[in-house]
């Protein structure tokens, strides 16, 4: 009798354990290999790279948030909560105008810059939340911060690689600042249009042979296929000369190895904010041997610029089909016969 009674009690924990876990066990949405959250009943879980958060849920949405990275600012823009940033670090890389209207409004303040943080500064704005790329040299910083109460919040979103990775980040944000349906409508309209444009490009049968970058020194930093730059080059539609060597970082190569791997190169690409073609001739005179600067054209990342402020930095991290339209423009004109570039620029 008793072992009977037993079975039961046992069935019936399990059931109540089950029931308990589907009441607080909600979904889990993976942003990217470095990224993810899952929503709880009383918090939400969030992993970024090596840092992990438990965020209780009456602490959101955060209202007061300070951005150390003007890299984070195109999320806020896309979905309207540009007003609930009180802090901002180098005002002079901000594009957009909407921000600079409300930093001339003294609703958001410089809290310092890449070398040095306003501590006292932060601190009496009272922020719910600071969001910023992780600096090992400021890890003393980061402790006086959380030390006084404030939530630090690691997004690197510079090393996601792959575009809609980094464009997806959109959905934490929304989550965290309130507006989870505005997010997950536009990364979808993102995610679409993106698809769709790679579609596109697919379809192609001739593809352009492109190189990237250019000499820093003595060497020339070229994106292996892994990276995020390559992979726009792989989805717009190129032959880019290192589509076959493996790797997530920048490959070294001398000015001879580029000229022998590039001599069917016709289009050379994320080159530096350069007027003209002078200007590169005038940094290295070897770039005359070049077919893609001989025979080809050649593009900047400056078509959104102001003075050191450029937009690719901004809205670019989350518009990633913007992006990529200007780079099938660049590659295979004829797809978008009225599209003209906005983030991107020839250097004629």
């Amino acid at each position: 009798m008793k072992s009977k009674i037993f079975i039961i009690f046992f069935i019936s924990s399990l059931i109540n354990c089950h029931k308990k876990t589907e009441n607080t066990d909600y979904e889990s949405t993976k942003i990217s290999e470095r990224i993810s959250y899952s929503k709880k009943k009383n918090h939400i879980n969030i992993h970024s790279g090596k840092f992990w958060y438990k965020i209780p849920t009456y602490k959101l949405p955060f209202k007061r948030v300070i951005l150390l990275n003007s890299s984070l600012m195109g999320y806020f823009l896309e979905i309207n909560k540009e007003k609930n940033i009180i802090g901002i670090t180098s005002p002079e890389y901000i594009f957009s105008e909407k921000i600079k209207k409300l930093i001339q409004q003294n609703k958001i303040q410089n809290v310092g810059n890449e070398q040095k943080y306003n501590i006292e500064k932060i601190l009496a704005l009272k922020p719910d939340v600071i969001f910023t790329n992780y600096i090992e040299t400021f890890e003393n910083t980061y402790y006086i911060l959380k030390k006084n109460g404030i939530e630090v919040i690691f997004i690197d979103e510079y090393l996601e690689q792959r575009p809609l990775d980094k464009a997806k980040i959109l959905k934490l944000f929304g989550v965290l600042l309130g507006a989870e349906a505005e997010s997950n409508y536009k990364f979808k309209y993102i995610e679409q249009n993106y698809k769709k444009l790679v579609y596109l490009a697919s379809k192609q049968r001739e593809k352009p042979v492109s190189i990237s970058n250019e000499m820093y020194g003595n060497q020339w930093f070229m994106p292996m296929n892994q990276t995020f730059s390559a992979r726009y080059f792989e989805d717009a539609g190129s032959n880019y000369i290192l589509k076959n060597i493996n790797g997530t970082t920048s490959i070294p190569l001398t000015f001879e190895e580029v000229l022998l791997k590039s001599k069917n190169a016709t289009i050379w690409v994320n080159v530096g904010d350069h007027r003209n073609k002078w200007e590169l001739l005038n940094l290295n005179h070897n770039y005359l041997k070049i077919n893609a600067f001989k025979n080809g054209k050649i593009y900047s990342m400056a078509g959104a610029t102001n003075e050191k402020a450029n937009d690719i930095f901004e809205s670019g991290a989350v518009r990633v089909d913007l992006v990529l339209k200007d780079y099938i423009k660049i590659f295979h004109p004829n797809l978008l016969p009225n599209h003209r570039l906005y983030y991107m620029k020839e250097v004629k």
